[in-house]
């Protein structure tokens, strides 16, 4: 029994069980695009401590929804 067989024969008694199958499509962490992204989040990530005022402040000029 070659591999298509048993892939088919595995989709087949899934299927039996009630599962279909779904693809996925994720990143590649692999890439340089993805280190260089992964990289400017994590800066923004590690300087967003340093901008806990500006929050502040725009919470504090905010009116929360149930006053108005």
């Amino acid at each position: 029994m070659g591999v298509r067989d048993r892939v088919s024969d595995y989709r087949q008694r899934m299927r039996e069980r009630g599962y279909r199958p779904v693809q996925v499509w994720v990143p590649d962490v692999r890439t340089e695009m993805f280190a260089a992204e992964a990289h400017r989040q994590s800066v923004a990530v590690a300087l967003a401590d340093r901008r806990g005022d500006d929050q502040a402040f725009i919470e504090a000029l905010s009116a929360p929804w149930d006053d108005e």
